[in-house]
């Protein structure tokens, strides 16, 4: 194998890593649009709700991950590094979405990659119509459903001050 078709392979799997990962985050999106249109189907979700916490980042671990797996199984029969790239970049984003939403329920000011933790305002502020994604705000700002509040607070000033891994696990 020349270098330059190793190059190619390694930015074809990168490009597919990239891809499953963003794939999650939209399905997750959508995912919980659809829990919030129809939520007499989804009652686990109207209790998440109600109790306003997380499983635990290995509890919302499991629910995240099934989502940028879908494809995995056709693609690893069509060649072994598009399910081995696909793999990891759905296993990536399961742990980053398992993670940002255990930390938007329990420490919100440390999401530093968001400018407005949007999930935990749609828990804050009881957002049923707004601010639907767990990880990423890109597809509320895309679909239209991002609304920005001022959401930084006494409440969320007052608290005490955790590092950004001091969250739930399990």
């Amino acid at each position: 194998m020349s270098v330059n078709s190793l190059t190619i392979d390694l930015a074809v799997d990168a490009a597919i890593f990239v891809t499953c990962f963003i794939f999650g985050s939209f399905v997750e999106y959508w995912a919980h649009r659809l829990m919030h249109k129809y939520p007499k189907t989804f009652a686990f979700h109207t209790n998440h709700h109600k109790n306003n916490e997380g499983q635990g980042v290995l509890g919302e671990f499991r629910d995240y991950f099934k989502g940028g797996v879908i494809l995995l199984l056709p693609l690893f029969l069509y060649s072994w590094s598009v399910g081995l790239s696909w793999f990891l970049g759905g296993l990536t984003y399961g742990i980053f979405a398992a993670y940002a939403h255990q930390l938007q329920h329990e420490n919100p000011t440390k999401c530093f990659w968001m400018k407005m933790p949007v999930h935990y305002v749609h828990h804050k502020y009881n957002q049923w119509k707004y601010n639907f994604g767990l990880g990423v705000d890109w597809w509320d700002i895309m679909f239209g459903t991002y609304k920005e509040v001022e959401w930084l607070t006494e409440k969320e000033l007052s608290q005490p001050e955790r590092g950004i891994f001091q969250v739930r696990w399990w």
